[in-house]
């Protein structure tokens, strides 16, 4: 908190301004924040409004305005797995949930007919789940994310790592310490805390068909520069996998709201999936990474 009020006169403006702090800064270091959060997903929003919750000086630094918030999957939130943490970041007064009792379309509670027991120390519980509409949730969190005090947004991707060495308290042992990050223009950004929530975005991959395609998502260009950074400091790089079903390209127009549908399969479309099956490197097993 000590940077914090040196740099009083610096805070007052980013709460008025915004994503706009950075760009009237002169030269190519930027003044230090308090925690510096790297990634707009969802993680990201969390972090970034918990710090700035907190009162201390937080800067998002994510690639695209445009995509903070975005729902690249299914657009739901909740669920068996994951109601209950749903509902302790609404406790610890979260974002997420809010934000989507603005925008679901539809609310489910999952196993309600199984009701809660315990299995040994395991309390299985209700999946609350809404289904939301994704124009509107990545809407609402953009304007919390850009109307929360104590917030500043930078677009840009981060290229790099900033690392000094440090002292542990305990010993004498000598350890990186990360103490800021830089942008892909060269800016230097310091920050006391830098938390990276860069999700699929490491170095990621699309497979489609037999084409590989560079990518975090579909559209968006992968941080393979900051992938090696954090490879350059020692960290173990893994992969994960997902596969991703096709997505129907229908002649509705996209400002019309609709409906939810189910879809059902015939013995046409059966045939055409084993039919190009040969097509698809996940059949092949050429696609390295954990399945989840």
């Amino acid at each position: 908190m000590g940077t914090a009020l040196k740099l009083g006169h610096v805070c007052q403006y980013a709460r008025c301004t915004g994503r706009r702090l950075l760009s009237s800064t002169q030269g190519t270091t930027a003044l230090p924040y308090d925690v510096i959060v790297v990634g707009g997903g969802h993680a990201g929003t969390e972090a970034a409004c918990a710090a700035a919750r907190m009162g201390v000086q937080t800067l998002l630094v994510t690639h695209k305005f445009e995509t903070i918030g975005e729902m690249s999957c299914n657009p739901s939130f909740g669920g068996i797995g994951k109601g209950h943490l749903m509902k302790e970041i609404d406790a610890l007064d979260g974002v997420c949930a809010r934000i989507c009792d603005k925008s679901g379309i539809q609310y489910r509670i999952l196993n309600k007919k199984e009701g809660t027991c315990c299995l040994g120390k395991m309390l299985l519980l209700d999946g609350p789940r809404a289904q939301i509409d994704r124009m509107l949730y990545k809407k609402h969190i953009q304007e919390e994310v850009e109307t929360t005090a104590n917030l500043a947004i930078e677009v840009s991707p981060v290229e790099d790592l900033i690392l000094k060495a440090a002292t542990h308290p305990s010993h004498d042992l000598m350890k990186q310490e990360c103490c800021g990050v830089k942008l892909g223009d060269g800016k230097e950004i310091y920050g006391k805390t830098v938390i990276l929530t860069a999700g699929t975005f490491l170095r990621g991959s699309i497979n489609i068909g037999l084409d590989v395609i560079p990518a975090g998502r579909l559209g968006d260009q992968p941080a393979v520069g900051l992938a090696k950074s954090i490879e350059n400091a020692g960290f173990t790089m893994g992969r994960l996998k997902t596969g991703t079903p096709p997505r129907l390209d229908v002649w509705i127009k996209s400002s019309d709201q609709v409906i939810c549908h189910m879809t059902r399969t015939n013995e046409k479309v059966d045939r055409i999936c084993m039919e190009t099956l040969h097509l698809n490197r996940h059949v092949h097993e050429e696609v390295n990474g954990h399945q989840i």
